[in-house]
């Protein structure tokens, strides 16, 4: 799939995420009825819907990361726009199983926020994926700890 087309999914995700969040809609609802108003291909409403349900199956852990990240600003008050832009790149960063580069997800999830939020949302949105990144990073870069103590070779 196209760089364009991953952006078009997410911008999509973005919009379901928000408006079922802002609207108390039930998220298949929502994302149905984007899906059949969208023109994206079949691969890119697959993403979209992957980048939707693995937010909805991680909710309550993302929701907890951006609350220990962005903690001057609790997330029942936090601009909707710029909650579920987090949520959407959180679930990319730290819970997607094929993740896009950290580079990649953070630079979509600032592009949307500025696009569809405040003028400060690009840099809240940033500033906030900045220090999730750093534990996204070392996260894969550490080794899973083994089961048990290690051998007294």
């Amino acid at each position: 799939m196209t760089s364009q087309s991953r952006r078009r999914s997410r911008i999509a995700a973005f919009q379901v995420l928000f408006e079922a969040d802002i609207t108390g809609r039930l998220v298949p609802e929502v994302l149905n009825r984007h899906l059949s108003e969208s023109t994206l291909t079949p691969e890119a409403r697959q993403f979209t819907k992957d980048l939707v349900y693995g937010v909805g199956r991680y909710l309550e852990d993302i929701d907890d990361t951006i609350r220990h990240y962005a903690s001057a600003f609790p997330l029942e008050d936090m601009a909707a726009v710029d909650r579920n832009v987090l949520r959407l790149a959180i679930y990319e960063v730290l819970f997607d199983t094929g993740p896009a580069p950290l580079r990649v997800a953070i630079n979509e999830a600032v592009e949307i926020a500025k696009g569809y939020g405040s003028e400060s949302s690009g840099r809240f949105v940033n500033g906030v994926l900045g220090a999730v990144a750093l534990e996204a990073a070392d996260r894969r870069e550490s080794p899973e700890p083994e089961d048990g103590p290690p051998s007294a070779d």
